[in-house]
């Protein structure tokens, strides 16, 4: 499983969040959804752990249209198509599984759109994970009716699914907790907008471990016609700036895929969230930053704010992903960084992927002979600024070599290396690590008290005997060839190498 390494993450989290039984604001319902909870009553459940067998069709009326949306159809296919028009995903890449915003579509309808409209179009059913605002329970509720209608019109359920969804993973019909709930809802009119032949299958999550997302998620991927719609805002009523400091550490949990210290805090739909985690990270699959934003990009009121964030299932490495879509964009990159040494990722159209976190060594060659060679092994800022700010050293800081000239660089070569974040070994001597070890694949980083050194996978290439590698890494580190102690550390790590043809 894909972790950020404790020593080297500072989590920062400041701040309050709204309990979810506390009275807000119609405004703030609008804005983030965080409205009271109602006791369960059993008295007034419709058709709860029961199905109700009529021979007319049971539709469900839209219970939030002319609040967190408009009920007028022609203004929510506008609204929607505003959307459409203005969006800022490039990405090509199909999925079956997203998260997306839950907040009124004045707020976070951009992002939803964004994330539904990822989905892969031959899909026949969505499931949609929300988690309940308004009424209180244990486990998973679902509904009994046959279909959903919006101002758009109905959108069908399957009921077979459904069913079985309380067969086998303990569901129950409770229409009463769906009744007023949003979070579901909000949803459904951007996949009717972006499906035409579709069933959902709402799934209301109460009380309940995310381990039950999970199993629901497995149970069903398997069937390329399955998708899976996370409904989730983020953060909840922090200032502006404090928000967007604990909504990049969520997204930097999300997009490491990375269960541990990820709280309701962070997110309120985080059941959902870290179900599809577990599935990512037993698939080794990866969570693609599509977008971020908070309700101050809509009402510039930024005093207390809500997050929203949007990713989409990558069925690889992330890395592998920046490689095949983006690798003329790297290397165009890198060289105006060199060009332009005040390159501000700020006034750069850029793919989000590259907003994440990693870590990317920069290599410069001319006529076949290194150049200039540094850059990061740890991730600690987003991708897009450690390949400017490692371009521009390899070329003007690496103490090796003189600083590039202007006229030397039309004859550079660049290569970018993405790394993966560095494991730790575990070894009982050197032959044992010597073992471990794997040409051509690893890069390896050593450690022993104060010396330490690293080499990027391509060093391989030059040194293809594992013992030869080995021996020269330590050299590089300023140890003898010979050494070996029982305070000796490795790492080692992958990389996705990108090269200037």
């Amino acid at each position: 499983m894909r972790k950020i390494l404790s020593v080297f993450i500072s989590v920062l989290f400041i701040g309050s969040f709204v309990c979810a039984n506390e009275p807000v604001s119609v405004q703030q319902n609008y804005k983030d959804g965080e409205i009271y909870f109602m006791e369960n009553n059993d008295t007034d459940k419709i058709a709860a752990n029961n199905e109700i067998s009529l021979s007319i069709k049971k539709t469900k009326s839209p219970s939030v249209a002319g609040m967190f949306y408009t009920a007028d159809k022609t203004q929510l296919q506008n609204q929607i198509n505003e959307f459409k028009k203005n969006s800022k995903n490039t990405y090509i890449t199909p999925t079956r599984a997203v998260i997306v915003p839950h907040a009124g579509l004045v707020y976070s309808g951009r992002l939803a759109y964004e994330g539904i409209s990822q989905l892969d179009k031959n899909l026949k059913n969505i499931f949609i994970f929300a988690p309940a605002h308004r009424v209180a329970f244990e486990g998973i509720a679902l509904t009994s009716y046959d279909a959903w209608a919006t101002p758009l019109g109905e959108i069908n359920i399957n009921k077979d699914i459904t069913k079985e969804l309380i067969s086998k993973f303990g569901g129950k019909y409770n229409d009463n907790a769906l009744a007023p709930e949003h979070a579901i809802e909000v949803e459904i009119p951007f996949i009717q907008t972006v499906f035409k032949d579709v069933k959902i299958i709402p799934v209301l999550i109460g009380k309940e471990d995310y381990d039950k997302v999970y199993k629901i998620i497995s149970y069903y991927y398997p069937n390329p016609e399955n998708g899976f719609v996370i409904s989730s805002d983020l953060s909840h009523y922090l200032p502006d700036d404090r928000a967007k400091k604990v909504d990049g550490y969520t997204a930097q949990l999300i997009e490491t895929c990375t269960t541990n210290n990820f709280s309701h805090e962070l997110a309120c739909g985080a059941t959902g969230i870290l179900g599809l985690i577990q599935f990512a990270n037993e698939k080794n699959y990866s969570l693609i930053r599509i977008d971020m934003a908070n309700s101050s990009d809509a009402t510039f009121e930024r005093d207390r704010v809500v997050g929203y964030g949007c990713w989409f299932l990558y069925e690889g490495d992330r890395n592998e992903f920046i490689k095949e879509n983006y690798s003329d964009f790297i290397i165009n990159l890198c060289k105006d960084s060199i060009k332009n040494k005040n390159t501000n990722s700020a006034e750069i159209v850029y793919p989000k992927v590259l907003s994440e976190y990693g870590a990317v060594f920069v290599t410069l060659e001319k006529f076949g002979n290194l150049r200039g060679c540094i850059g990061s092994i740890i991730p600690h800022r987003p991708l897009i600024d450690d390949i400017i700010i490692n371009a521009q050293n390899a070329a003007y800081s690496d103490t090796r070599f003189r600083p590039v000239e202007k006229g030397e660089i039309k004859d550079l070569k660049i290569a970018v290396s993405l790394l993966s974040v560095p494991k730790q070994m575990h070894f009982k001597d050197e032959e044992d690590l010597l073992n471990q070890i794997r040409p051509n694949i690893d890069g390896i980083i050593i450690k022993d008290g104060n010396y330490q050194a690293v080499y990027l996978p391509s060093v391989w290439e030059q040194l293809p005997d594992k013992r030869d590698f080995l021996n020269s890494l330590k050299v590089k580190a300023g140890l003898p060839a010979s050494h070996f102690s029982k305070t000796f550390e490795a790492y080692r790590f992958e990389t996705s190498y990108i090269k200037e043809h």
